[in-house]
C-alpha cells in the first residue's frame, strides 16, 4: 500500500497509524480498526493522482510502462513472498479438508480478484461462521491495484478532454464527479448489497478520489485545529464503530474526511501531532506498514486456525511482536531491493507474469491436494467432510430466504394433499430440524409448509443491522410468514430460534429482550394452531466442530455448551439439550458428528433425532 513519490514524514506516520489500527482491529483490541485501510485508499489516492498530474504536465502524457513497472515492482514481491510463504505454512497447519477453499482464495489474490470472490463468499449467511481465510486481507490490495490500472487511463482520458476547456478547472470537475458518484453509489449498496460495497472498487473509489482531489483542488490556509479534528475523527471513528456498523456507505464519511483534513494541513499540524508522526518509531511503522500489513492477519488466524479456539491474549500479543519482526525483515531484505533495483520495464513484466503464474500454480496445487475425507474416534473409517457440512434442502430448492428475500415461496413438502398440515417457522435453527419434521410429517400423513429465513428469528426481537442483515427485511417476511401461518391455520406449529444474536444496544436487559420478543411471538400466533411447539435453541459449539475434528482428537472438540431454556409460558416446550448432551455435549454422538459447523446440528444428526422428536411432540398432545 505504498506508492513511488518522495516520502512525506506525515505521510509515513499516517501509515503507521493505519497499519497499526488493521492489526489492532484484527486483534480485537480496537473495534473499529478497520478504517485503517480507509486512511490507506485515501493516501493512495493523494500520491498516485499527484505522480500522474506531474507527469502530465511536464511530459504531457503519461508512460503508461514505466507507471505499471514501478507499481509492479513495489508492491508484487513482497505480497508474492507473504502470500507464498502463507500458503506453505497454511498447507502445514490447517487440516486437508480446507486446502480446496485455500487454494481458490491463493489464486484470486495472485491475480487481484480476491475482493470480489470473498464478497460472494461471505454474501452466503452459511459462511459466516466458518473458518476464516488466511489470505483475506489480500481483498484491499485487489481494490488498490484495480485502481492503479484503471486511474491512470481515467485520469488521462480526463487531460484529454480538459484541454478542450480550462484543464485544471475541467479536470478537477470531472474527478469530483466521478467521486461523487462513487460516494452515492457507496451509500447506496451499503443500504442493499453492504458485503458487496465493502469489497468493491466502485464503492471505495470515493475515498481514492477524495485523496485525489487533494492534488487537484487549489491549496487553502487553514489553521492547527482542522488538522486536530482530523485526528480526532479517525480515533473516534476507531473506537466508536465496530462490525456491526453500516460500512462504507455515510460511515466512512468520518474516517476519510479525518484523513482528507490530516492531509490537507501537513504543514501546519499541531505540534504533538507533528512529533508522534516524525518519531523514529512511527516513521520505521510507516516503512515497514506494506508488509506489516500483510503478515498481521496470517499470524493471527493461522494459530486460531490450527488451535480451532481464539486465541488467547499473550498469544495475540506474540503474533502482533512476530508480525513487526517479519516485517522490519521482509522491509529489509525483500521490499526496499526491489524498489531499488534498476530492471528494464519489459523485464519487469516479464518477471511479474512468472511470479502471477507462479502464484497460481501455488494456489492450484494446494487446491488439488485437498481431501473431503476425516477420520474420527468412534467411527469406523473416513466420513465426508461434504456429508457432515450438508445443508437441509430447503436451502438448495430455494425454500430457505435469504437476507434480501421479504417472503418465501410455497414450500410445501411430505403429504402436498393431505388435510392435515405442520408449519415450521424461524431462522437456520429452525431450518436445521427440516430433515426430521419433513420424514415425521411423511410418516404420519401430514403436508409439511416450512417458513425460515437466515438469521431472522421466530422470537420477534429486534436485532442491529449487520452486513447484508436488514432488520427491515426481516421484519417483512415476519409479516408475510404470520399472515400465511393465520390463513393456513395449522394442526401443529413448530417455531424455533437462535438465541445467541447480540441484542441493540438500547436494551440494557439481554433476557428481558428475548422474553419481550417471545410473548409478541406467542400473542401473534396464539390463537393460529391448537399446538404451539417452541423447541429451545440447540447447544452451542465454542468451534467449528468439522474444522476441529479434521485438525484435533475428538476431546479437544467436546467444548459445546449446552442451551439455556428461555421459553416462557404459553408454548409447548420441547428442549432437545438433553438429547445431545450428559455431562458434555459432544462433537460426536452416537457416531454421528452433532454439528455442521460453528452453529447448526448436522442433518445426520436430526435425522437420528427423529424418534426424540417423535415422541417428544405426541408428549404435547400431538397425533402422529
Amino acid at each position: 500500500m505504498k506508492s513511488s513519490t518522495p516520502k512525506i514524514t506525515q505521510i509515513q506516520g499516517l501509515r503507521a497509524l493505519a497499519a497499526l489500527l488493521v492489526t489492532l482491529f484484527h486483534a480485537k483490541w480496537v473495534s473499529g480498526g478497520f478504517i485503517g485501510v480507509d486512511i490507506f485508499y485515501v493516501i493512495s489516492g493523494f500520491l498516485i493522482t499527484g505522480l500522474l498530474i506531474r507527469e502530465i504536465e511536464r511530459t504531457g502524457s503519461i508512460n503508461f510502462k514505466e507507471f505499471y513497472a514501478r507499481r509492479f515492482k513495489r508492491l508484487l514481491p513482497t505480497s508474492f513472498f507473504v502470500l507464498a510463504v502463507t500458503a506453505v505454512f497454511s498447507w502445514l497447519l490447517i487440516p486437508a479438508t480446507m486446502r480446496s477453499s485455500l487454494g481458490r482464495d491463493i489464486i484470486a489474490a495472485s491475480l487481484y480478484v480476491s475482493n470480489y470472490l470473498f464478497a460472494w463468499w461471505q454474501a452466503d449467511y452459511q459462511n459466516l461462521d466458518a473458518t476464516p481465510s488466511p489470505v483475506i486481507h489480500y481483498w484491499s490490495l485487489a481494490v488498490e491495484e484495480q485502481f492503479y490500472l484503471l486511474w491512470p487511463l481515467l485520469i488521462l482520458l480526463f487531460f484529454m478532454v480538459a484541454t478542450k476547456l480550462k484543464k485544471k478547472i475541467a479536470l478537477t470537475i470531472l474527478v469530483a464527479a466521478v467521486t461523487l458518484l462513487s460516494f452515492l453509489f457507496s451509500v447506496y449498496q451499503t443500504e442493499t448489497s453492504p458485503i458487496w460495497a465493502f469489497y468493491s472498487l466502485p464503492t471505495r473509489a470515493w475515498e481514492l478520489g477524495l485523496g485525489a482531489l487533494l492534488v487537484l483542488l487549489p491549496p487553502v490556509k487553514t489553521k492547527k485545529l482542522v488538522g486536530l479534528v482530523g485526528f480526532i475523527f479517525i480515533i473516534a471513528s476507531a473506537f466508536i464503530f465496530n462490525e456491526t456498523t453500516a460500512f462504507p456507505g455515510l460511515n466512512a464519511v468520518l474516517p476519510v474526511l479525518g484523513t482528507v483534513m490530516l492531509i490537507s494541513t501537513i504543514n501546519s499540524w499541531p505540534p504533538f501531532l507533528n512529533d508522534v508522526a516524525n518519531s523514529k518509531i512511527s516513521q520505521w511503522l510507516g516503512e515497514i506498514s506494506y508488509p506489516l500489513y500483510l503478515w498481521h492477519w496470517p499470524l493471527l488466524v493461522l494459530p486460531s486456525t490450527y488451535f480451532s479456539r481464539p486465541l488467547e491474549v499473550y498469544e495475540r500479543i506474540l503474533a502482533i511482536i512476530a508480525t513487526i519482526v517479519l516485517a522490519d525483515l521482509t522491509h529489509r531484505f525483500i521490499e526496499e531491493p526491489f524498489r531499488k533495483k534498476k530492471i528494464l520495464s519489459t523485464l519487469v513484466f516479464k518477471q511479474s507474469a512468472v511470479i502471477t503464474l507462479v502464484s497460481v500454480l501455488i494456489g492450484t496445487t494446494v487446491f488439488f491436494t485437498s481431501s473431503d475425507r476425516i477420520n474420527v474416534t468412534g467411527i469406523d473409517g473416513a466420513i465426508s467432510l461434504a456429508q457432515i457440512k450438508a445443508r437441509p434442502l430447503v436451502y438448495e430448492d430455494g425454500c430457505h430466504a435469504n437476507y434480501a428475500e421479504t417472503k418465501s415461496d410455497a414450500c410445501e413438502y411430505a403429504d402436498k394433499d393431505s388435510q392435515k398440515t405442520i408449519v415450521l417457522y424461524g431462522d437456520s435453527h429452525a431450518a436445521q430440524w427440516f430433515p426430521a419434521l419433513v420424514e415425521i410429517a411423511s410418516r404420519s400423513g401430514y403436508k409439511l409448509v416450512s417458513l425460515t429465513k437466515s438469521a431472522c428469528p421466530s422470537v420477534d426481537v429486534v436485532r442491529s443491522d449487520q452486513g447484508a442483515f436488514k432488520m427491515s427485511r426481516c421484519e417483512k417476511w415476519r409479516e408475510d410468514s404470520l399472515l400465511r401461518i393465520s390463513k393456513i391455520k395449522p394442526d401443529v406449529l413448530v417455531m424455533s430460534s437462535f438465541q445467541y444474536f447480540a441484542q441493540p444496544r438500547q436494551f440494557q436487559d439481554r433476557n428481558q429482550w428475548w422474553t419481550d420478543g417471545q410473548r409478541k411471538l406467542l400473542n401473534s400466533v396464539k390463537n393460529a394452531s391448537p399446538h404451539l411447539i417452541y423447541l429451545t435453541d440447540t447447544p452451542h459449539p465454542a468451534r467449528d466442530i468439522p474444522a476441529c475434528l479434521a485438525n484435533n482428537s475428538i476431546s479437544k472438540c467436546n467444548t459445546t455448551e449446552r442451551s439455556e431454556n428461555l421459553s416462557i409460558s404459553g408454548f409447548d416446550v420441547i428442549d432437545p439439550n438433553a438429547w445431545l448432551c450428559s455431562r458434555t455435549c459432544p462433537a460426536v454422538k452416537d457416531g454421528v458428528v452433532a454439528y455442521r459447523d460453528a452453529s447448526h446440528i448436522s442433518v445426520d444428526t436430526a435425522i437420528a433425532l427423529i424418534p426424540r422428536l417423535t415422541q417428544a411432540l405426541r408428549n404435547q398432545g400431538v397425533n402422529l
